[in-house]
């Protein structure tokens, strides 16, 4: 596959590759745990404490869904920082009922 060069084409291409519903819902729950986590880290002043969990809590979820479930390898390995904008993406538009349908 040739090199994906803007993010217009690249949320296309992330979105087909978590076609999976239950890699979706691995999805949205490990960045709404993570969401949730970063605001108790910071209300609770714990952020030198426990901040190696956060990649954990976030990457978790999907890459179960993505070798489990999807059985595909996450795009974060060739585009990590597209990838970490569009699972917020992802999560969001999953939150507000307007993630584009599959085809």
């Amino acid at each position: 596959m040739e090199k994906i060069k803007t993010y217009k084409e690249f949320y296309p291409f992330y979105l087909s590759e978590h076609q999976n519903n239950v890699c979706r819902k691995l999805h949205f729950t490990g960045t709404g745990l993570l969401i949730l986590f970063a605001i108790y880290l910071t209300i609770s002043g714990t952020w030198g404490k426990l901040w190696w969990a956060i990649p954990i809590i976030g990457y978790g979820f999907a890459w179960v869904g993505h070798f489990f479930f999807e059985k595909n390898k996450p795009a974060t390995f060739k585009y990590p920082l597209w990838s970490l904008f569009s699972d917020f993406k992802m999560f969001f538009q999953i939150l507000t009922n307007s993630l584009p349908k599959k085809d």
